[in-house]
């Protein structure tokens, strides 16, 4: 993550905090990306400096403009008008980044080889959040070359207790042997 991007995400994270938003411009951010990367030609139309500031703040104010927060209208604005609006990725994940560390919340990836069933879903859920004392928003993920067992990603640091993990493990123990 840029500097940009952590000043600006963290910027509008504050504003939003002091406008009791926080919740509102999450959601609302979060579905302006999705919009953004169903449609790519628009997401390049908005980031195009050869295009006059005035006609791509024109064209955000025209798609979003009562759709969305005016904080966060006015925020993506500034974004165009300074020719960043590649930027509002990161400046997106600084914004969950900060809202996760004061609402308590940290996301994991399970990274499996199969699909974990809803049952060990919710245990792998319940004891995360036991062992992490925070709220955890976990999100799976499917990799084959695992093998077995589970690979977790937290901010950070990863648990890798996967069967792929344990084999290249012994291998690099049995060749430290062989020498």
């Amino acid at each position: 993550m840029t500097k940009v991007q952590q000043v600006y995400g963290g910027s509008l994270y504050e504003l939003a905090k002091e406008e009791n938003s926080c919740d509102q411009i999450l959601q609302e951010l979060s579905a302006v990306l999705e919009i953004f990367d169903a449609h790519p030609d628009y997401w390049r139309f908005l980031d195009t400096l050869s295009i006059s500031k005035a006609e791509r703040c024109t064209a955000l104010e025209e798609a979003l403009g009562g759709r969305i927060q005016p904080y966060l209208l006015n925020f993506m604005k500034i974004l165009c008008e300074n020719g960043m609006m590649g930027q509002l990725k990161g400046c997106a994940a600084e914004y969950r980044r900060r809202y996760n560390d004061d609402h308590g919340i940290v996301e994991v990836c399970a990274v499996t080889a199969v699909q974990m069933g809803s049952a060990l879903q919710e245990k792998l859920l319940q004891k995360l959040q036991t062992i992490l004392g925070k709220t955890v928003e976990l999100r799976f993920k499917i990799d084959p070359a695992c093998v077995g067992g589970v690979l977790l990603e937290l901010p950070g640091r990863q648990m890798d207790g996967t069967v792929k993990h344990r084999l290249d493990e012994l291998g690099r123990q049995l060749q430290a042997a062989a020498l």
